[in-house]
């Protein structure tokens, strides 16, 4: 099995991190192997809507974003970290999503994902909820720990000091390889849930 992770803060190894390599560990110990992709520290454009990547396969500009699509792909769960920032995720970070998570046309049906966020004080649960948002529009299952999944850290490295922020990490990570194990298993012996043809609505016809 196999996790990917995006570290979407600037800092290479702040707080960020911090959070995902607690995971990172216990992945390893359950025989997962991980990648951490650095994305918040790189230059990415926003999405513009020309919907080329409709025709192209990918998104029309070529950058870390093309780049993660088939890692993405063959994955079975991603983890989103972020700082937070006016209460929000880091607007390179959502940038990226929003053109990974279009770009990509394949099914992400019971792909497993999980967000972690990292701040201060304040603005954690607007942030979870902002991230959380790219997995429940693809059909994939969010995966939990024992609190949402946040850890406190003002300059890089303080967050080594949040306990229960890290254990809050350790207990993501676990309860999603248990979650990506049950749905390997229920794929095998029952397939994926029957699909029914899209009905788009508008609110203007």
């Amino acid at each position: 099995m196999k996790v990917l992770m995006l570290n979407g803060s600037p800092h290479l190894q702040g707080n960020t991190y911090i959070a995902l390599h607690e995971m990172e560990k216990i992945f390893q110990q359950e025989g997962v192997e991980t990648e951490i992709l650095q994305v918040g520290s790189k230059d990415i454009r926003g999405c513009i809507g020309c919907r080329k990547c409709g025709e192209l396969g990918k998104c029309v500009f070529s950058d870390l974003v093309n780049e993660t699509a088939q890692k993405f792909e063959a994955c079975d769960g991603l983890v989103v970290g972020s700082p937070v920032y006016y209460a929000s995720a880091n607007a390179t970070l959502v940038a990226f999503l929003t053109r990974l998570f279009y770009s990509t046309r394949f099914d992400k049906t019971m792909k497993v994902g999980a967000s972690v966020v990292a701040a201060r004080r304040g603005g954690l649960s607007a942030t979870f909820d902002e991230l959380n948002k790219f997995f429940t529009i693809s059909g994939m299952p969010v995966a939990s720990g024992q609190y949402w999944n946040s850890i406190h850290g003002q300059m890089p490295g303080e967050a080594e000091q949040d306990k229960e922020g890290l254990q809050g990490m350790r207990t993501l990570a676990r309860n999603m390889v248990f979650l990506m194990r049950g749905i390997a298993l229920a794929k095998e012996q029952f397939g994926l849930p029957e699909r029914e043809p899209f009905e788009r609505t508008n609110f203007v016809r």
